[in-house]
């Protein structure tokens, strides 16, 4: 267990502090992340993303949540629950902005 909090602990600070060096993705690409957030996150948090199998995932829900901590979250899962990381499949910048697009308040498409 002590294995797991330290890699969790170590991922979460190299996220931390690569977020300073990560680009945006291009217009391209945040039409491809938004997709998938509409479609894959939406498959479990809900078609509006106000909750389902996940919780709500609207800009109320997070308000007060760190930006860091959901990065962590989408980057590593949550074990225990049917939250998958992502990390294998998005790369840091696409998770982040992701998480910065949850965290503006993604409108309904």
């Amino acid at each position: 267990m002590e294995r797991h909090n330290a890699a969790i602990l170590i991922t979460t600070l190299l996220l931390v502090f690569s977020s300073c060096v990560l680009a945006a993705p291009d217009s391209q690409r945040q039409a491809q992340l938004q997709h998938l957030l509409d479609q894959d996150c939406g498959a479990c948090h809900g078609l509006y993303l106000t909750g389902g199998l996940g919780p709500p995932l609207t800009h109320a829900a997070l308000a007060g949540k760190s930006r860091d901590s959901l990065i962590a979250t989408v980057t590593l899962g949550r074990p225990g629950s049917a939250m998958p990381g992502w990390a294998a499949l998005l790369g840091p910048d696409d998770i982040r902005w992701l998480v910065d697009r949850l965290l503006q308040g993604k409108p309904a498409s």
